[in-house]
């Protein structure tokens, strides 16, 4: 059987020389140009205040980092108009609020968010915005009930307050790098640990620990590690059961680094892997570097993810790749831009990150998903990833 590190194959497509992660430290901050941007966008949809609750976009606007665990928690707002902003949030974070955002002026919230905000309402003839993904029904009722006396009405953002974070800062490169690099380090170390006997769980615990021991935050999401026909489930979950000695084992992972999230898959297989195993690897590892010849700013998701679905589907597996090809990756896990069949309207932005990650799944036998994230240029893509953790059959 091929080393797990061969050279790599001569289909592999040109990829740009990827950003360093050092000098994390030497770029200026990042948030007074961030708010003008949003402040520009505020003026070009006639958006006179803005109401931030997402914990991705409250951190990225102000660089506050507090997270909540459920769309019902709040651990603050910010509000922002055209002459002011504001961190809106609660005794336990003003201290943290008052480090981590000092471009902020911090709110006390002694009865929840509504009694903070209050203090900040614009006149009734001009709504506060806020942001109709994130917002729950129950979130903008009690902010109306709060500001019912001021007759203050509430009013979805006509733009998606995300947007300015689909193309990312050299800053935001380097940090996400960083992240892919102690990822890799991780599965490096457990690829040396995985044999038959060896159990799902065991496996995704043993590199949660090893992402914080490699200085990064955490993971970015649960790790997905399956064995065998639980490989045939794109998102299943690590249990008990143990690798055999003929089954192929999916390893989905990602650290966290300063907030910025990484995101890679590889398969293992077996020291004697069976003739479909080798087949449908190949299938996808092809699928995933043909995918990539097609990437570069201006083209359409859509059109990459046709690239890798296609030449699946050449070969009789069309069926079993149900998933889109990619996403985008950032502050969240999951976020634009798309590679999908329904990523025709929004062309590839240079400076945004996607994953290119194919996969053939076949129910009560197993499957493959290969994933590398790569960073999209004018010209073409730079691979954030290594070469490493592939077969060449």
């Amino acid at each position: 059987m091929p080393s797990k590190d061969s050279s790599p194959t001569p289909r592999k497509p040109k990829s740009e020389r990827p950003a360093s992660p050092k000098a994390l430290q030497a770029d200026p901050d990042p948030i007074p140009g961030r708010l003008a941007a949003l402040r520009e966008l505020m003026s070009q949809r006639n958006v006179a205040s803005l109401l931030v609750l997402s914990p991705e976009n409250r951190r990225y606007f102000s660089g506050f980092k507090a997270q909540d665990s459920t769309l019902t928690e709040s651990s603050g707002a910010l509000f922002i108009d055209h002459g002011r902003q504001a961190l809106l949030t609660d005794s336990r974070y003003t201290l943290a609020a008052a480090k981590e955002a000092p471009l902020f002026e911090i709110v006390a919230c002694r009865r929840g968010l509504g009694s903070g905000l209050r203090e900040l309402a614009p006149s009734p003839s001009s709504p506060i915005h806020y942001e109709p993904d994130y917002v729950t029904v129950s979130v903008l009722r009690h902010l109306e009930e709060s500001l019912a006396r001021e007759k203050v009405a509430f009013s979805p953002s006509p733009f998606n307050p995300s947007r300015p974070r689909i193309v990312k800062s050299p800053l935001e490169t380097r940090l996400i790098q960083k992240a892919v690099n102690i990822t890799e380090k991780a599965l490096a170390l457990l690829w040396d640990e995985l044999e038959p006997g060896v159990p799902e769980e065991w496996a995704a615990q043993f590199l949660e620990s090893k992402f914080r021991e490699l200085g990064g935050d955490g993971v970015a999401f649960p790790s997905i590690v399956a064995v065998g026909a639980n490989a045939a489930l794109p998102h299943a979950e690590p249990g008990k059961k143990k690798i055999g000695k003929s089954e192929m084992v999916i390893v989905d992972c990602g650290a966290r680094y300063r907030g910025y999230c990484s995101d890679m898959t590889r398969t293992y297989v077996p020291a004697k892997p069976l003739g479909w195993q080798k087949e449908i690897y190949k299938i996808v590892r092809d699928a995933q570097l043909l995918a990539m010849e097609e990437i570069k700013a201006g083209v359409a998701g859509s059109l990459v993810d046709k690239a890798a679905r296609d030449y699946i589907a050449k070969y009789g597996y069309g069926d079993y790749f149900q998933h889109s090809l990619g996403h985008g990756v950032g502050l969240q896990i999951h976020e634009e831009p798309r590679l999908s069949p329904n990523a025709i309207h929004e062309p590839l932005l240079a400076g945004s990150l996607v994953t290119v990650e194919p996969g053939i799944y076949l129910p009560g036998k197993g499957g493959v998903r290969l994933e590398d994230l790569v960073l999209i240029t004018e010209k073409g893509f730079a691979n954030l990833n290594s070469a490493i953790n592939f077969y060449y059959f």
